[in-house]
């Protein structure tokens, strides 16, 4: 809606709330928010959220129509609902008990559909925005913000919930999700061969960040090979990836860990297996792929799914357009639906891509 920062102005003055309080429930600054009333700055979902929060019981009906404009998809009266329950209950989790929460969300991540992951997340992240009071709770909600991230339908989104994580993490003065969250963010973006300049910049974040061996400098590292790969630079990708391969041998998850958090010696692999299919050098590529498949939990099945599309990929990109295109769309086609997620459907766009230049 092009009015929507108008709409979010009138609404606050008729309910007689600040700029400073609004802010206040938010990662924004009041300036920013002013910005974002004058259209000069995106609404974003959890700004309309805290919108909703600060206007207490004054024009519900108009609450409710600005939520559903902005994150219809999301439940929006339902996030409301939750919301503003925990406010008037003054119920409030502890910080263990949120930090047990978003680690939960760290393994759903691994094993179910982002749709549903995403509404249970946005329902916590409403709540959790009331209780960012300590900096152990901005740390935990920049972790669970960076999976949120994840849950999106578009890169685009996505940069706006990792901007969002940055912040939270830096707020909490905590130097190792502070790196975690960036070079996530960037492996995540990478990866995809998405944004690849917003990818390069929180990867270098984090590595400026700390000099110490970390999953998140692991992570970065990766990104950075990522994105050497998808400008052509070959030796550099090589170099990177060389450099995160021993970061890694100090820092690696234990093989049995499930989670987003974490990089164990199947997650590795499969960075790696993507990374040399996307060069076209066959024999890392395969061996990186035989690593993941033979260390993969069976439960992963989206994650098997990744590995036959690099197999695709590399087909490709040695001259068998057909073959790599046929064989990423049947490994497609056999995980359900609600397995499926953004990174796979960008993982086939690019087999598609160089099918079409292989012809």
């Amino acid at each position: 809606m092009d009015d929507l920062g108008a709409e979010l102005r009138q609404a606050r003055l008729e309910a007689g709330v600040t700029l400073a309080s609004i802010a206040a429930r938010t990662c924004y600054s009041a300036s920013h928010l002013s910005n974002v009333e004058a259209g000069r700055r995106t609404a974003t979902p959890d700004i309309v959220l805290a919108y909703a929060r600060a206007l207490g019981e004054a024009d519900v009906r108009r609450r409710d129509l600005l939520a559903v404009a902005t994150i219809g998809p999301i439940a929006a009266n339902e996030l409301i609902r939750n919301g503003f329950t925990a406010a008037l209950t003054g119920h409030r989790d502890g910080v263990d008990r949120w930090r047990e929460r978003v680690d939960q969300y760290g393994r759903d991540y691994m094993e179910i559909g982002a749709d549903s992951l995403q509404i249970r997340l946005a329902n916590d992240l409403v709540v959790m925005q009331q209780q960012l009071d300590s900096p152990i709770m901005w740390a935990t909600a920049a972790r669970a913000l960076t999976t949120y991230g994840k849950t999106t339908k578009d890169p685009t989104e996505a940069i706006g919930w990792y901007d969002t994580a940055r912040i939270a993490a830096d707020r909490s003065d905590d130097l190792a999700v502070r790196v975690w969250v960036r070079g996530r963010a960037a492996i995540a973006l990478a990866y995809e061969g998405a944004a690849l300049a917003v990818a390069q910049r929180y990867a270098d974040e984090a590595i400026g960040l700390s000099d110490r061996p970390s999953l998140g400098q692991v992570q970065a590292l990766m990104a950075r090979a990522h994105i050497a790969a998808g400008r052509g630079d070959t030796a550099a990708a090589i170099a990177a990836d060389e450099d995160a391969q021993r970061v890694f041998e100090r820092t690696a998850s234990p093989d049995g860990e499930i989670s987003d958090a974490a990089v164990p010696a199947w997650r590795m692999a499969t960075f790696r297996s993507m990374l040399y299919a996307r060069l076209g050098l066959i024999q890392r590529g395969e061996q990186a792929q035989l690593d993941a498949d033979r260390l993969r939990p069976a439960s992963l099945t989206r994650f098997a799914t990744h590995i036959e599309l690099h197999r695709a990929l590399m087909m490709a990109k040695a001259g068998d357009g057909p073959s790599g295109l046929a064989h990423a769309r049947r490994a497609w086609a056999a995980l359900p639906t609600d397995r499926r997620s953004q990174t796979l459907g960008l993982v086939l766009r690019e087999v598609e891509r160089a099918a079409r230049q292989r012809r």
